[in-house]
């Protein structure tokens, strides 16, 4: 049923990618994409399509890239699609006409279980924050970013193994499934909502510029290594290491351990053995740097780094 409906879909990165595929390879109707406008990347600053831009020009979906979501021409263009539905993955806020245009709604893929982590980073603030599980939300857009009513939720458990790169993957191809279910849940009108619930303990998940990658070593060693792995593969943790010759070195730490015990340490302090271990002191531990990445060289394992660099330690 739900593959009769008109539906116009909105996204930008590799993760709004998945569901659109799926839309597509399922054989619903698909029939326009809004994405922002090309940008310029990388040193030759080349203008460069978003990803979802290359799949819909690959499977020739028409394509509009809006300025301003309030243009009055950009919205007859809008009208002229008449959609029964929009579907909004990893886009940007919508104005009350756009989102309100559709017989039937415009709804959102939000890889969080709302009302927790509502904002541009739930993925990393989820593991960040040491979380056992997280999942994808679809919800009705309404005047406030991330809180209208839910329509489906999946969960899945956070493994100590993953990191920011696993768990989007999987997180993905769990949402695009749960798109495809709720367009038909749509579709039958059958569909029954639950409210978001307020309360005190809700944790955000505020965009993550690069200053906020560096890392604090006054927090606890635990807390630091759920924080590198949040951020890596990107936007990727950073400190500065004091070479030998007392030069300071910014390096990215992809991998880390914990090791909780006690010292006496001052947070930042550098321990190693000069060939196999490079660790540094934290609050209840040390946290372990297991691969790195020195500036201008290619991320290696920690042994490789020590055997190029000489640095100040204490043991």
């Amino acid at each position: 049923m739900g593959k009769d409906l008109r539906i116009i879909y909105m996204g930008t990165p590799e993760f709004a990618v998945a569901p659109l595929k799926a839309l597509v390879d399922g054989g619903y109707n698909v029939v326009a994409t809004i994405t922002v406008a090309d940008k310029p990347a990388q040193r030759g600053m080349k203008l460069q399509a978003s990803p979802v831009k290359q799949f819909a020009l690959e499977h020739g979906l028409p394509v509009l890239q809006p300025v301003s979501l309030k243009d009055p021409q950009f919205l007859e263009e809008l009208k002229s699609y008449k959609a029964d539905l929009q579907v909004v993955v990893a886009f940007r806020m919508l104005p009350e006409v756009v989102w309100n245009m559709p017989p039937m709604g415009t709804f959102n893929l939000h890889a969080s279980l709302l009302p927790q982590y509502r904002g541009a980073a739930p993925i990393n603030w989820a593991i960040i924050n040491g979380d056992a599980e997280t999942g994808v939300t679809t919800f009705f857009l309404n005047h406030t970013i991330d809180t209208g009513n839910i329509i489906m939720q999946r969960r899945t458990p956070i493994l100590p193994e993953d990191n920011i790169g696993t768990l989007y993957d999987r997180l993905m191809e769990i949402g695009a499934g749960v798109v495809c279910e709720t367009v038909d849940m749509i579709a039958s009108g059958n569909v029954k909502t639950t409210a978001q619930i307020e309360s005190a303990d809700l944790r955000p998940a505020p965009k993550i510029f690069k200053e906020d990658c560096l890392i604090d070593w006054t927090k606890p060693v635990q807390y630091l290594h759920n924080f590198v792995r949040g951020l890596s593969p990107y936007p990727v943790a950073y400190t500065n290491l004091k070479t030998a010759n007392g030069e300071e070195l910014r390096v990215k730490v992809f991998e880390s351990k914990a090791e909780e015990a006690e010292h006496n340490a001052a947070p930042g302090t550098v321990a190693s053995d000069g060939k196999t271990y490079l660790k540094v002191a934290a609050a209840g531990g040390w946290l372990h740097i297991l691969k790195i990445q020195p500036a201008g060289k290619r991320p290696m394992a920690i042994s490789d780094f020590l055997r190029g660099n000489a640095l100040t330690v204490n043991s």
